[in-house]
């Protein structure tokens, strides 16, 4: 089981999201400068942790994609090597827009520069980094990863 690190109570915040750092940030040594990006806009890393994704949880994890034909894809890809895991807090009541703005759209060829995505992605099936795409998904996907909370 990995080692969890989480925020003291005084540090708590009022919305969260999850993050993933897919396996290519982390094989391309991407994870600091992510995590950092998300620092310095001034979210908090509520708890965090790095695991190879079993295929179940992966499974559950793309559920909304399972009828897609790149679903196989995407499970295998996302299972393919470590990756950090992360419920990142936001002192408003919206860290998933937040979030999903500092990563940029899906295809890196059309994401902003500034954005994670704009400044490192290259190819749209291997984009980074996940991030909720609403706060019902958040709270979905935090349960997913985070059980234990």
């Amino acid at each position: 089981m990995p080692e969890t690190l989480t925020a003291t109570p005084s540090e708590t915040t009022l919305s969260e999201t999850l993050i993933i750092c897919k396996p290519d940030a982390q094989e391309r040594r991407l994870i600091g400068e992510i995590l950092g990006r998300i620092e310095r806009k001034g979210l908090k890393i509520v708890e965090m942790k790095m695991l190879t994704i079993s295929r179940d949880l992966a499974q559950q994890h793309y559920s909304e994609h399972a009828d897609k034909p790149f679903f196989g894809e995407l499970v295998d890809f996302i299972c393919r090597s470590p990756s950090v895991v992360a419920i990142v807090g936001a002192a408003s009541t919206d860290a998933v827009s937040i979030m999903r703005t500092l990563i940029g759209p899906t295809d890196p060829a059309t994401a902003p520069p500034g954005t994670i995505r704009g400044d490192y992605g290259t190819v749209v099936t291997e984009n980074l980094v996940h991030a909720s795409d609403s706060p019902e998904s958040a709270s979905r996907e935090i349960a997913l990863f985070f059980p234990e909370r």
